[in-house]
Formats: C-alpha cells, structure tokens, sequence
C-alpha cells in the first residue's frame, strides 16, 4: 500500500502534463487573438468597411471564386474548368462546415452592439468559428487557380479574403491562419486528384 501512493502519484502527474500543456497553448492562442483584435479595433473604420465588408460578402459560399473560375474557363474556351472548381469548392465546403467545425464548436467574436445591423446583406453563421471557412475556401481556390503571372494576386486576394472575416468580427485570428493552412493543404490535394486542365492558350491568345 506504502508503494501504491507513490506510483499513483507518478502517474497523475505523467496523465495531466499534456492537459496542462494544451491549456497553455489554448492561454496564448486567446491573448494572440486578443491582440489581434485590439488592433483590429484601432483601424476599423469608414474607409475600410466597403472593402472588408464587401470582399467577406462576396467570397459567401465561394461566389468570388467561382466567378473567377467561370471567366478563366471562359478565357480558355473550356467549362469543364468552371465545373471542377464548383466540385471542389463543394467539397471544401462540405468537409470544412461539417465534420471538421463539429469537432471544435468555437464561439464566434462577439458583435460591438448584439443587435448590430450586418452591411452587404452579411448574416452571422451558427457554426463553429474554428477553422474559418471563407479562410480555408480561399486558400483551396487560390492553390487551385494558381500558376503563371496571376498566381500572387489570387494568394493576395485569398488573404485579404481570410483578414475581411478577422475585420467583420466572424472569425478569431487563429481561426482564419487555421483555415489557410486547411485550405492550402485542400488545394495541393484538389490539384493532384481533380486539375483543372486548362486549355494552353496559343501564339495568338485563342
């Protein structure tokens, strides 16, 4: 019995090591967001919420991206561009607000006024925070749709997507860096699984 106390003892303490450490991590992750939002606070303003606002409205179940997609495809005189990025985007969008934000369940940021009217016809969703969604949508299209001269603007695009949801008070900071990361490892995968085949064009453009 002298020797069970000891061995318990050991034991808890092995057992609650990655609880405490997790709780430390989760603890800097929340002042990491904390700070991101103050400073989101100190440049909201009138200047910028057409373009926050309006970028995180339209990229709304990957509209924005699907009308790339659907001017490339038109570009390239091929639809079955626009078709397998609207697939892919589907299943982005399946895998991201289904299984993977049931997992997490995070509370949104809260609204400055709890009855504060959304602009651009934005509503506040019911699922989870994390990961963000509109995060992990851009990133997987940007990858999809990338090559050639365009390639850093849509990359510049997807992150000014991702920070709009950070700006409209959607998403935590660490919710859309999660989604970018999940979004860019969708891409890399839809590229090998499901490539977009563009036609290449000729000396002459058609």
């Amino acid at each position: 019995m002298a020797s069970f106390f000891p061995a318990f003892l050991y034991a808890r303490a092995v057992l609650t090591r990655p609880t405490e450490r997790l709780a430390r991590f989760v603890g800097r992750v929340n002042e990491f967001d904390e700070a991101v939002d103050k400073w989101a606070d100190g440049v909201r303003g009138p200047r910028l919420d057409p373009v926050f606002y309006g970028l995180s409205s339209a990229a709304d179940h990957g509209l924005l991206w699907l009308a790339i997609g659907a001017l490339r495809a038109a570009r390239a005189g091929d639809p079955a561009i626009a078709l397998r990025l609207g697939v892919i985007m589907g299943t982005d969008s399946a895998l991201t607000n289904g299984p993977i934000k049931q997992c997490f369940r995070r509370v949104r940021p809260q609204l400055e006024h709890l009855d504060e009217k959304l602009p651009y016809g934005m509503h506040r969703p019911i699922t989870s925070s994390f990961p963000s969604g509109h995060a992990a949508s851009a990133f997987t299209a940007a990858t999809v749709l990338a090559g050639g001269p365009a390639t850093p603007l849509l990359y510049g695009l997807a992150a000014m997507v991702a920070a709009s949801r950070v700006y409209v008070r959607m998403h935590h900071a660490s919710d859309i860096i999660a989604g970018a990361a999940l979004g860019l490892a969708m891409g890399v995968v839809a590229r090998k699984l499901l490539p977009l085949n563009e036609k290449p064009l000729g000396r002459n453009g058609r």
